[in-house]
């Protein structure tokens, strides 16, 4: 058995860490910082990263490396993550892994309040590591980095004093979000207290403005606005406006800005700073600063737009868990609660949770992967919102079709989309039979299904627009027909359990819903009335 030694790298270990990247993940790893001598150079002497390394005691020989990243979020937030582990391939399963991890944590207490690590997804090796070291799974981002092609990511977190204790109680979140935030502080071994909040409109959709990239003249009048900078921060992430221009741009940074047409130039009414990395092909964004709640969702819908232009497949924000209002905004157009970090950012006097959301510009087409069982729960959750979220387009599609929305507003039939999924049904198939336990109503989004009763004969047909399975929803009964489709059919699906929770929180979609449900009961009793009576009398 090798015996193994950590201590901090030293310049004169440059080449051999640049070797082990290289047989660990050959040309593909995704930090391609890591094969420039100048950078490693710069990252061993500088101040941003803490990097270690394992050697073989007996010859001094290089078996791994692995890294502290000090700037993955703004200097004064206290965060760090311990990544780019990577072990020589003729050092793996001697506990090379498990030693720089150790040496590392011994680093960063009393440096760090919270600490991040992502690890990969195609083989569960460094989330059993995490997870032996204290660290506990709070998400899961999909497709995240590019390896050989793109790859999931599982992130763990854990909190060193005095995170916990500085925290702000009680973050504001909306429905999709609360519940990975449930999941994330239920492993970290913390009471879940958020607040769900319904009650919060989204930003305004308002296309007035003209947009332009930040430009050092353009500095004063960005300074000057407080809302997102020194006040109500709204976005977290490695980098500020006040750290300059020059930096900004040295670091790649960019910043979309907003002003109203006919307004002088240094007036400004917002601005999103982001990273876009060509060769992940991936943006993050990592301040929002506004002057009014005018611009927001402009400026987030106009980034978007960029992004399909730069061919970008993945977007990344880290939001605050008390601003229920950005978080319902960023819903409305794609993105998706990932992940959930209590205390990941300091702000004033105290510690605010962050939601990582995520939009995803390429299918959801995972491949495999490998999780270890606590991950799987948050796996599920993520995935499941990712899947669902094709259902939103299907039923924009068919609005004005479909009896179960009309009469909501918009904000109102997204949020009932929100908790649809969709089904296809083969030919042939039942939806349910007569008798069956009433789980769900299904809304038709395309093709028809036939409506039978014990007889056998059918009653009625159901086509684009139409539900079936509510009279035993809304009675909590069992199905009186069985319902199936002869040439297939699409369904939006929507479970009791998802239905109780709707109208619980959300009262006014809840008169609408019950009101277009009764009156489509009641044409359906009509017609079968009429069906059972023409059958009888032939």
């Amino acid at each position: 058995m090798t015996e193994i030694r950590t201590r901090e790298a030293r310049e004169e270990d440059i080449e051999s860490i640049r070797e082990i990247f290289i047989e660990s993940y050959g040309e593909d790893y995704p930090y391609r910082d890591f094969y420039d001598r100048d950078w490693l150079k710069r990252a061993i002497y500088g101040d941003h990263m803490v990097m270690v390394v394992a050697e073989d005691s007996s010859d001094g020989s290089l078996l791994g490396t692995g890294s502290v990243d000090l700037d993955i979020a703004s200097h004064s937030d206290l965060v760090g993550e311990l990544g780019r582990l990577a072990v020589h391939p003729d050092a793996r399963g001697e506990g090379v892994g498990k030693a720089i991890m150790q040496h590392r944590l011994e680093l960063i207490q009393g440096r760090l309040h919270t600490a991040i690590v992502d690890n990969r997804t195609v083989h569960s090796y460094s989330q059993r590591i995490s997870r032996s070291f204290g660290l506990a799974p709070v998400g899961f981002l999909p497709l995240k980095h590019r390896f050989h092609t793109r790859e999931s990511i599982a992130t763990f977190a854990r909190h060193f004093e005095p995170a916990l204790k500085l925290r702000s109680n009680h973050p504001r979140v909306v429905p999709l979000v609360a519940s990975v935030a449930q999941l994330a502080m239920s492993n970290l071994g913390m009471e879940p207290d958020v607040i769900v909040d319904e009650s919060l409109h989204p930003y305004p959709a308002d296309d007035d403005f003209e947009l332009s990239e930040l430009e050092s003249e353009g500095m004063p009048g960005l300074l000057r606005i407080k809302r997102g900078r020194v006040r109500g921060r709204m976005v977290f992430g490695p980098m500020r406006l006040h750290y300059g221009f020059f930096k900004l741009r040295a670091r790649q940074a960019n910043y979309l800005v907003a002003r109203r047409p006919d307004a002088p130039r240094e007036a400004v009414a917002g601005a999103l700073g982001f990273l876009h990395d060509p060769g992940e092909r991936s943006i993050r964004i990592f301040e929002l600063i506004a002057a009014s709640d005018v611009a927001i969702r402009h400026l987030f819908h106009q980034l978007l737009e960029r992004a399909r232009t730069l061919g970008v497949e993945y977007m990344e924000v880290d939001v605050n868990a008390h601003g229920p209002r950005l978080q319902r905004t960023l819903l409305e157009l794609g993105f998706l609660p990932a992940a959930y970090v209590p205390a990941l950012a300091f702000h004033e006097v105290e510690r605010l949770d962050a939601v990582k959301m995520v939009y995803l510009m390429v299918p959801p087409a995972l491949g495999e992967v490998s999780l270890i069982d606590e991950v799987r729960p948050l796996f599920d959750l993520v995935m499941a919102g990712f899947r669902t979220r094709s259902v939103l387009p299907r039923v924009a599609d068919e609005m004005e079709k479909l009896s179960i929305v009309q009469g909501l507003s918009d904000e109102q039939a997204r949020r009932l989309a929100s908790v649809l999924s969709i089904r296809e049904v083969a030919p042939g198939e039942h939806l349910f039979h007569e008798g069956d336990r009433a789980e769900a109503l299904y809304v038709l989004l395309e093709g028809s299904v036939e409506v039978r009763v014990s007889s056998g004969s059918p009653v009625g047909r159901v086509a684009v627009g139409g539900t079936v399975g509510e009279r035993a929803m809304l009675s909590e009964s069992s199905h009186s027909a069985s319902v199936s489709t002869p040439t297939g059919t699409v369904v939006g699906v929507l479970t009791r359990e998802d239905f109780r929770e709707l109208t619980a929180r959300r009262p006014d979609i809840a008169v609408i819903l019950y009101r277009n449900l009764a009156m489509e009961l009641g044409a359906k009793l009509r017609s079968v009335d009429g069906a059972l009576d023409r059958l009888s009398s032939g």
